[in-house]
C-alpha cells in the first residue's frame, strides 16, 4: 500500500481553494480506486501521497494520461479479515480527487497531491485494470460539494479548544497560529483530515451531510476521543 504523509503546515491554504469549472458532466461514471485505511480526502481538501506500490503507480500513470482523477476510499475491515487481504470490502462513500501536482522519481515512484472535488457513492466494482480496483460511481447525491457553500455559524473557539485538548492528550503538536488564521470553511476541511481518528470515525466525518453536520461530528469525536487503540482498524 502506498504511504500517506500529511502536508507541511506551511502548505495548508488559509482560504477555500477554487475548484475551477468542474461540473457533474465532467465526472466519469467509472474511476480507479485508491483504498487507504485511516485517511480521507474531503472536497476542497489537499492530500499528499507517496505512491510506491506497482498497482498504484499504474493507477497514477493512467490518471495522468486521462482526466487526472482518482477515487480515494477506505477499506472496511471485518473481524475475519486482516490487512493482508488484497481486496477488502470498501465503505460505500469515497471522495474523488484530482492530481494537481506530481513528481516522478528516478525509481518510478511518485509523490502526488490530490485536490478533493466531490464525494461519490460506490455503486459496484468493475474489472481490475493493471492490478488496481475500479468502480462505477454516482456523484449526483453530492452535487453540492462542487459549489462554494459556506458553513453555518459555529462555535469556533469551542472547536479549537477541544482540538488543543485532543492534541495534548495524543502528544501531537500543531502550529496554532496558522490554524487560527484559516477561514472557517478550510478549517473544517483541514481538521478532519489531519486528526488521527480511527477509520470508522474518519468515515463519519466524510459521510456528514454538510459542513454544519461535520462540525457536530468533529466536536463529538474530539470531546469523546480516548486513548488510541492498537491493532487493525475496525
Amino acid at each position: 500500500m502506498a504511504a500517506v504523509f500529511f502536508q507541511d503546515e506551511d502548505d495548508i491554504p488559509r482560504r477555500v481553494p477554487k475548484l475551477g469549472d468542474v461540473t457533474l458532466a465532467d465526472i466519469p461514471p467509472e474511476i480507479g480506486l485508491f483504498p487507504l485505511s485511516g485517511v480521507v480526502l474531503l472536497p476542497r481538501g489537499r492530500l499528499p501521497l507517496n505512491v510506491f506500490e506497482p498497482r498504484y503507480i499504474a493507477l497514477v500513470e493512467d490518471a495522468l494520461a486521462t482526466q487526472r482523477l482518482i477515487g480515494m476510499i477506505q477499506p472496511r475491515w471485518r473481524e475475519e479479515e486482516d490487512e493482508a487481504n488484497s481486496a477488502p470490502p470498501l465503505y460505500p462513500i469515497g471522495c474523488l480527487g484530482r492530481i494537481v501536482s506530481f513528481t516522478e522519481r528516478a525509481d518510478g515512484t511518485y509523490a502526488i497531491t490530490l485536490a478533493g472535488l466531490t464525494r461519490f457513492r460506490l455503486l459496484r466494482e468493475t474489472e481490475e485494470t493493471r492490478g488496481y480496483r475500479q468502480a462505477r460511481i454516482d456523484v449526483s447525491t453530492f452535487a453540492g460539494d462542487l459549489n462554494e457553500i459556506p458553513s453555518a455559524p459555529f462555535d469556533r473557539e469551542k472547536l479549537l479548544g477541544s482540538m488543543r485538548r485532543y492534541f495534548q492528550k495524543k502528544g501531537l503538536q500543531a502550529r496554532w497560529s496558522l490554524l487560527e488564521q484559516m477561514d472557517d470553511d478550510i478549517l473544517l476541511v483541514t481538521l478532519p483530515m489531519i486528526c488521527p481518528f480511527p477509520p470508522a470515525e474518519k468515515q463519519a466525518l466524510l459521510d456528514a451531510e454538510d459542513l454544519t453536520d461535520r462540525v457536530r461530528v468533529l466536536q463529538t469525536l474530539l470531546d469523546l476521543s480516548g486513548p488510541e487503540q492498537e491493532g487493525p482498524p475496525s
